[in-house]
């Protein structure tokens, strides 16, 4: 069957607004579904799975940017990386354990939340958060003009591949971005800003393929009604304008992230965040996770 003019286009705006939500800390599946929702009538489970099933557009897209990383990932997997290659690995390994920990399970019971769940509540409070992290990073570059007392990917530890899988394991959760929450938890940790970003949006890669595979596993039925919404074509055409968004996108925001005002594109991002959450908690559009 083929597809019509009007799959057509929803097709193309949700592959926009997967592209763009992914990279900011604004959570796509919040975006997806709210999208979804309003364009094609889904109620909330089809419209959650259907924000997880598309985070397969943003996979390709990333491993298409980060195609050296993932190489070096796979000669470590098979023990020829040299010392940071292993390092690398170790960190997107146990990052992503931790987090298959805890977003699975909150998968699984995300549609037993109650209705009184404001998911608009956890972007705002991700953007305090990335205020917080602005000021970390002015007073760090104020005390230290070189900025070499913040860590990069060598300098980490166990503890902290632990703290970021544990923040990209709650973003399973309606209204908690992946990238805000990861970024902002290894700014906390003092992690070089443009790091922070680079390693935030290669280990995605490996949490929203497993997403993609989890809605796949566990929510069968809502996947087969989205892809009747739009039709298979239209699938592929949002995958697609998803994965060319991304792009582009991922390849703004890292270098936005290797500039010397970084701080204030960090608190732009959080704006974006907090004005996102309030109007999602002022006009939900009838999304509720009861």
């Amino acid at each position: 069957m083929s597809i019509t003019l009007m799959q057509l286009l929803h097709s193309i705006v949700l592959g926009i607004v997967q592209g763009i939500s992914e990279w900011l800390p604004i959570s796509s599946k919040t975006q997806v579904i709210l999208a979804s929702q309003y364009l094609m009538g889904l109620n909330f489970d089809q419209a959650y799975a259907f924000g997880l099933f598309m985070e397969i557009g943003t996979v390709l897209a990333a491993i298409i940017y980060f195609r050296r990383e993932v190489w070096s990932l796979i000669k470590a997997l098979f023990g020829k990386g040299n010392a940071d290659e292993r390092k690398l690995f170790k960190f997107a390994l146990v990052a992503t354990i931790v987090t298959g920990i805890i977003a699975v399970p909150l998968y699984v019971t995300v549609d037993k939340i109650s209705g009184g769940y404001n998911i608009g509540i956890p972007m705002v409070i991700l953007g305090l958060i990335l205020f917080v992290d602005a000021a970390v990073v002015k007073y760090s570059r104020s005390k230290y003009a070189d900025d070499k007392n913040r860590k990069v990917l060598t300098d980490m530890r166990f503890k902290d591949y632990v703290l970021v899988g544990i923040a990209q394991g709650l973003a399973a959760l309606p209204g908690v971005s992946r990238s805000g929450a990861t970024t902002s938890t290894m700014l906390l940790l003092n992690v070089e800003a443009k790091e922070a970003f680079r390693l935030s949006f290669l280990i995605g890669i490996f949490a929203s393929a497993a997403a993609f595979f989890v809605t796949l596993i566990f929510s069968k039925a809502s996947v087969a009604t989205d892809v009747a919404s739009l039709g298979f074509e239209g699938i592929i055409v949002s995958i697609i304008i998803a994965a060319l968004v991304s792009m582009f996108l991922i390849d703004f925001l890292l270098n936005m992230a290797r500039k010397a005002k970084i701080v204030y594109f960090i608190i732009a991002l959080g704006l974006i965040a907090i004005v996102g959450g309030l109007l999602i908690s002022f006009f939900p559009l009838g999304f509720s996770a009861g």
